[in-house]
């Protein structure tokens, strides 16, 4: 399936290292080059924020959906091409998951987890097949990285839940990522 829309999950922080910056500005900008859509979270802080002024700046569709109780804690981003404010943490992550082909991770925290986690969940169950891209900046998801590895390991998941994600080092691996799963 041709890719038009990503949804990226990120931190709604900056982080302790300027290649998670560089890496949401490249991402957002690759997104808005290709004629793709962003879909993320509607933040205007930290990666959220970098990724979107990323690709407003080179004149991309960017769809923000945020909860109503974050939208003062994240600075809700009003001047998106789309902007959608839901009820809850659990609507949000439906309505972004609905309105993508694929999804990209950039480094973030606990929410950035809960969003990776409940679509992994839905591939493993065979819910969808989008492919799910994880940037692995300077080796910010390496212990997550082992993690899911002794899950498999351990007897809790198939193997197959690995092959489910895809592990790039930077935005424009991820990019080259989402071209080939576009070809697919």
């Amino acid at each position: 399936m041709p890719i038009t829309s990503v949804c990226v999950f990120c931190g709604s922080r900056a982080g302790d290292d300027p290649a998670f910056i560089a890496d949401a500005e490249t991402l957002g900008t690759g997104i808005a080059d290709k004629g793709w859509r962003l879909v993320y979270g509607a933040g205007d802080i930290g990666l959220m924020g970098s990724v979107a002024n990323a690709a407003q700046r080179a004149g991309g569709d960017t769809f923000g959906v945020i909860p109503k109780h974050l939208v003062d804690w994240e600075v809700g981003k009003t001047d998106l091409r789309r902007y959608i404010v839901t009820e809850t943490m659990h609507e949000r992550k439906k309505v972004m998951f609905m309105n993508c082909n694929a999804v990209v991770v950039l480094p973030g925290g606990a929410g950035s987890l809960d969003e990776l986690f409940e679509v992994l969940t839905w591939r493993q169950l065979r819910l969808h097949s989008k492919p799910i891209i994880i940037i692995n900046s300077n080796g910010y998801w390496d212990d997550l990285k082992q993690l899911l590895n002794g899950v498999v390991q351990r007897g809790f998941a198939e193997p197959s839940l690995l092959d489910y994600l895809e592990w790039v080092p930077d935005a424009p691996a991820a990019m080259a990522a989402l071209d080939r799963s576009g070809q697919a």
